[in-house]
């Protein structure tokens, strides 16, 4: 049996396929910009998110709001109305973009875990997602190379969400070369998500006041220098947002939403002996913090080894999975 849904396959500008022993060449007046835009050739809505410049050229971060793939173009080649995420959404309310918003807001008001935590029901298989928080520990290599491992030539490229923070990037630049090494020799389907630039922790600090939730956080910082550290590195953020420790709170997740981002969180985290069921958004971290969770993840694949091998559990592509929830209008979860 085969997915139902067609792979997505990255799309990037030219300029972000750097390799990462090339500086990074630094992106200026990066902002939030919505607008509604008319690919070339393209009958699908597509919505502006971003603003920026490099090199003295313009560019746009997009967001195409059937398949919620997002692309760098440059402002140039495209026309954009100038709008407002309010408009945008009423506009398009019923466009599987829109329609995932509303979702995640379903969930706005809890303290942990808010917005998404499940795929389209039915999926034979899961959504995997690897959180990279800040740590001095090297990123777990043999996590990727154990993941490939089992699910090449089945799935080709294999998708995976990672969740990555700014202080990540900067401190293991060798470890996020490789990881665009896999992604460019078509081994990996990355969806990168916005976790944060600091991803700071309080132990004195209730869980309510904690993380992002803490009245001390500069939100422009942590979300859009973030993209712009990602983008500068070769990695186009994707429309999803994912707190840092899973708190939130209304207040928070509504500033979150209004950049357009969609929160994503989690039904089963592996490490916490959390047990995914079908179209489940699992989590495990692969920073080097939670052996435990990668080693539950590998036990949950060998359980399904007879169903990888015959192509009836698979791993989903996040995007895929939430913009088909959407579309089907199921209201799951």
């Amino acid at each position: 049996m085969k997915r139902s849904l067609r792979p997505i396959a990255p799309i990037v500008a030219s300029f972000l396929l750097l390799p990462l022993w090339v500086s990074a060449q630094r992106i200026e007046k990066y902002s939030v910009f919505f607008g509604s835009c008319q690919m070339p050739g393209d009958t699908v809505p597509c919505m502006a998110m971003r603003s920026f410049a490099r090199e003295n050229k313009r560019y746009f971060l997009t967001v195409n709001l059937a398949t919620l793939v997002t692309r760098v173009v440059d402002r140039d080649s495209v026309r954009c109305d100038t709008s407002t995420i309010g408009k945008m959404r009423r506009r398009f309310r019923s466009t599987p973009y829109v329609l995932a918003l509303d979702s995640a807001e379903k969930r706005s008001a809890l303290v942990q875990d808010a917005g998404i935590i499940r795929g389209r029901p039915g999926q034979n298989g899961i959504n995997l997602t690897a959180d990279l928080c800040p740590t001095k520990l090297p990123m777990d290599r043999k996590f990727f190379t154990g993941l490939i491992g089992q699910f090449l030539p089945e799935e080709k490229p294999i998708p995976i969400a990672l969740a990555v923070t700014g202080n990540w990037i900067y401190g293991h630049r060798e470890d996020l070369q490789w990881l665009i090494g896999l992604r460019d020799s078509g081994k990996l389907n990355i969806t990168w998500i916005n976790h944060s630039y600091n991803h700071r922790w309080y132990d004195s600090v209730p869980m309510q006041e904690n993380f992002l939730a803490n009245k001390e956080t500069n939100l422009d910082l942590e979300v859009l220098k973030t993209e712009r550290k990602m983008m500068e590195y070769g990695l186009t953020p994707s429309v999803f947002f994912r707190f840092p420790g899973l708190v939130s709170d209304s207040t928070l997740f509504a500033r979150i939403t209004a950049y357009g981002l969609v929160p994503v969180g989690t039904d089963a985290w592996l490490a916490k002996n959390q047990s995914p069921g079908s179209g489940s958004i699992v989590l495990v971290h692969a920073n080097g913090n939670e052996p435990y969770g990668i080693r539950r993840f590998f036990d949950l694949v060998r359980a399904h080894r007879d169903g990888i091998l015959a192509g009836t559990w698979l791993l989903y592509d996040l995007r895929e999975s939430i913009a088909s929830k959407a579309f089907s209008a199921t209201g799951g979860r």
